[in-house]
């Protein structure tokens, strides 16, 4: 891997970090939801579409 672009993803992070923690709480409990909401429908098998057996 390229160490400027791995800088940069750790930069970006810090950055996302850092702004996330700068919200208010209740904004920050909104960030949260979503990002579970997200997760979860990750591990939902789409419409239509057979789960793979593990």
């Amino acid at each position: 891997m390229d160490v400027n672009l791995d800088q940069s993803d750790e930069a970006q992070g810090l950055r996302l970090v850092r702004a996330f923690l700068s919200l208010p709480p209740n904004k920050r409990a909104e960030v949260i939801a979503f990002v579970e909401e997200l997760a979860r429908a990750q591990d939902r098998p789409e419409a239509g579409a057979e789960a793979s057996p593990t």
